[in-house]
């Protein structure tokens, strides 16, 4: 093990800036990796709109339905780590290039399945590409932008596109499946990728900061493993009970997992999330705020979209249109937090803010009803919540990526796309419990025939939700309130790595 230095700069939370001069390109590289960060977080939604078209062409059960989107979340989080780490080994341009031609390569093989086997094997292989492209997008964007005010800026754009993002795929899920069919919402990809490709082709440099570290593959199998298990177990929450064995079994096993790879990383040679990256208190702060927003966002794009198409009667595209109002104050609250709030007050005025904001709303949105009005029931409510979470995702993301040193950007960006994939997919698991355990309860002893019993059986089941999401985001707030310093972050490029292990 290699010495162990303090950085003297350590109690400002913050670790070497990187060294890389501002490219004269950068606003068109942050359009690219923009537009590939889009496709990314598209995918997570998009296809949800599309499920009840492609099960009725393919055949496939309602219980196998949910493995459409599992098999993305599944792959995707869990080889997240080792895609940051391949993109700091063997550079982010290679690694980018990569994944945008091979998630488009898969994404064309879904859209032309012809079996339910087909389709999950091109989701999982999308997620596969989708771990290798996401964190070499964030590093990128960390090390191309190194002048404080626009890196701010910068984090403030693709913040709000990973907030948007899924609010965005319902949209256009919506509008491709009416105006063509299912299939669309995965050729779409295709299209994207050409420009993001061309893109990065045209415009980005392969720096390769860590040449001289080796592939932890040990680190890799646990964390990979581990993830795996959490993301299945909680999967499997949702179609058997928390007692079965393929629920608490595998969440277990992931635990055990993810235990025995901190502890590795504190013994291997060449860690593959070098523990320096988790010991600022900021960062680590913030990565818990990634993983808090992403769980308790699934309260909205979920179960508001059952509300919208079965209570309210909203078509595919009209759920879509929807969410835009969540997506224009996501996007506003976004520029604002980043480049004026965050300077001036710091995370931890700003960040419990933000989650104070979004309870606020989704707290307000249990007032829905059988015969609610979009406009009055929903729409304030929706500007409500999306105002808040733009608070406290471009800037939690920002202050998860800023200052790490450049062999790092990659891990520590793949880290921050793990919280939000592993957030998104036990928020997604524990709601849907909690939310057909309280329809269950609603029933019991009623007439389960009326289909007003019936109606107001699914209202009590996203209510529960919404509540839930609500106490999430409140929960969010006390421990972003606990977890941040005080004050504003400084950059000190001057300062040495927090601890060399």
């Amino acid at each position: 093990m290699a010495q162990k230095t303090l950085a003297e700069g350590a109690d400002a939370g913050t670790l070497a800036e990187p060294e890389h001069p501002a490219s004269s390109k950068r606003w068109w590289i942050l359009a690219v990796i923009a537009l590939a960060q889009l496709m990314v977080v598209l995918d997570a939604t998009i296809v949800n709109i599309a499920l009840p078209s492609a099960q009725k062409d393919l055949g496939f059960s309602d219980g196998n339905r949910q493995w459409i989107v599992t098999a993305y979340a599944l792959s995707f989080a869990s080889l997240l780590l080792l895609g940051g780490r391949i993109a700091d080994l063997f550079g982010r341009k290679t690694a980018f290039l990569a994944g945008v031609a091979g998630f488009a390569a898969v994404s064309a093989l879904g859209g032309a399945a012809n079996s339910f086997g087909m389709l999950v094997t091109a989701r999982a292989l999308q997620g596969v590409f989708g771990a290798l492209l996401a964190p070499a997008a964030l590093s990128l964007l960390n090390t191309t932008f190194t002048e404080a005010r626009e890196r701010a800026k910068a984090f403030s754009v693709y913040g709000a596109i990973a907030g948007a993002g899924g609010a965005v795929g319902l949209l256009l899920g919506g509008l491709l499946t009416d105006a063509f069919d299912w299939r669309w919402t995965l050729y779409v990809n295709v299209v994207i990728a050409v420009f993001a490709f061309a893109g990065g082709w045209i415009l980005l440099t392969n720096h390769r900061d860590a040449t001289n570290g080796k592939l932890d593959m040990p680190g890799t199998l646990l964390v990979a493993g581990g993830l795996f298990s959490l993301v299945y177990g909680f999967s499997n929450a949702e179609t058997h009970d928390w007692g079965s064995p393929l629920t608490w079994g595998f969440l277990i096993a992931g635990g055990v997992l993810l235990t025995a790879f901190a502890w590795w990383q504190t013994k291997a040679a060449h860690p593959l999330l070098p523990l320096r990256i988790l010991l600022d208190r900021n960062r680590a702060a913030s990565f818990v705020s990634v993983l808090i927003s992403a769980g308790g966002m699934f309260g909205v794009f979920l179960f508001l979209t059952y509300y919208l198409q079965l209570n309210l009667g909203f078509s595919p595209t009209k759920t879509g249109v929807a969410f835009l109002p969540m997506v224009g104050a996501l996007m506003v609250a976004a520029q604002l937090g980043s480049t004026a709030l965050l300077p001036r007050i710091g995370p931890k005025a700003l960040i419990p803010l933000g989650f104070a904001i979004s309870a606020a709303g989704m707290a307000w949105l249990t007032g829905i009803g059988v015969g609610s009005s979009y406009v009055s029931a929903v729409l304030p409510q929706l500007i409500v919540t999306g105002f808040g979470l733009g608070l406290v995702m471009p800037s939690a993301m920002q202050l998860a990526t800023g200052g790490v040193t450049p062999e790092d950007a990659g891990v520590a960006s793949a880290t921050v796309n793990a919280m939000q994939q592993v957030g998104g997919s036990i928020g997604t698991a524990l709601l849907n419990t909690l939310a057909a355990s309280a329809a269950t309860n609603y029933l019991s002893g009623r007439d389960a025939t009326s289909k007003l019993v019936q109606a107001q059986a699914t209202i009590e089941s996203y209510t529960t939700a919404f509540w839930w999401s609500a106490g999430l985001f409140a929960a969010g707030a006390v421990i972003a309130f606990l977890l941040f310093r005080r004050g504003v972050p400084e950059q000190d490029a001057d300062a040495a790595p927090v601890i060399h292990m």
